[in-house]
């Protein structure tokens, strides 16, 4: 199992070189082919605007977005000139979920930066309708080695699914970490339970190894202070959700996973 397509969001409101540089060293490790994506939403005309004024407004805007559009795909490219990186294009006039929603199923992982302003991708979001999984990395991550992993175990769909889509990185990983916090104060079944990837993941060829722990106060802030104390610069996770697409609550451990800035976050729903 390997990655043969990445994808990459290029977000048109921020500097993305360190992203670049992160999906770029990815493509070459995985010799796979990298697509970039790009996307803006249409705003609504002015609500005094109407008939021939709305129409040039909304023709303004269009070729505004085309401009931004453009422009990013020439830096894009600018950027792997001297990458041995097979390049695509992609971009769209849309809603920037919902075009890489569609667009992604070209893709067998999406990398994109981390949520900074409504008009960013919002990892949330878009967690919940890629049917792929997400590589989220902070702004300020120049590179992701991906030697030292945690997986953040729940014994859920949406933690065997990122453990399975994450199986790639695992496979090149020098050490993987299967951590459960246990909630239900059974140490017996939480360390079965964690033994069982352990197994799993030694089956596949990852050097693994598990650990449990009871829950003290705040899952996510054990999660993280092991990820600190091991080494680790990336953290395997479930992305658990509910409600309207546009109104997900996730869980503590979640949430914490995509405001956290200090390393990069695999996230399968």
């Amino acid at each position: 199992m390997s990655y043969s397509s990445l994808m990459v969001y290029y977000d048109l409101n921020v500097d993305n070189s360190l992203l670049l540089n992160t999906a770029a060293d990815l493509a070459e490790r995985f010799q796979a082919r990298l697509i970039g994506i790009a996307a803006q939403a249409e705003t609504v005309p002015l609500y005094f605007a109407e008939g021939y004024a709305a129409a040039n407004i909304e023709e303004q805007e269009r070729s505004n977005i085309q401009n931004r559009l453009q422009r990013a795909e020439r830096a894009f490219r600018d950027a792997f000139k001297l990458r041995s990186v097979k390049i695509d294009w992609r971009c769209g006039i849309d809603a920037p979920a919902s075009f890489v929603a569609n667009e992604c199923r070209a893709a067998d992982l999406v990398v994109l930066g981390e949520s900074r302003n409504e008009a960013t991708l919002n990892p949330g979001d878009l967690v919940m309708r890629a049917g792929r999984p997400l590589l989220i990395v902070p702004g300020a991550v120049e590179a992701l080695k991906a030697e030292r992993i945690l997986i953040a175990w729940k014994d859920t769909r949406e933690a065997r699914r990122a453990v399975l889509d994450a199986l790639p990185l695992l496979q090149l990983c020098q050490k993987a970490i299967v951590a459960e916090i246990d909630e239900d104060q059974d140490a017996a079944a939480a360390n079965r339970r964690v033994q069982d990837v352990v197994g799993w993941l030694i089956g596949h060829g990852v050097n693994a190894s598990g650990r449990s722990a009871p829950l003290q106060i705040d899952a996510a802030a054990q999660i993280d202070a092991l990820a600190r104390d091991e080494g680790v610069d990336l953290v395997v996770a479930g992305a658990y959700g509910r409600g309207k697409f546009s109104e997900w609550i996730f869980g503590g451990v979640t949430r914490s996973l995509l405001h956290q800035t200090s390393r990069c976050h695999f996230l399968s729903h």
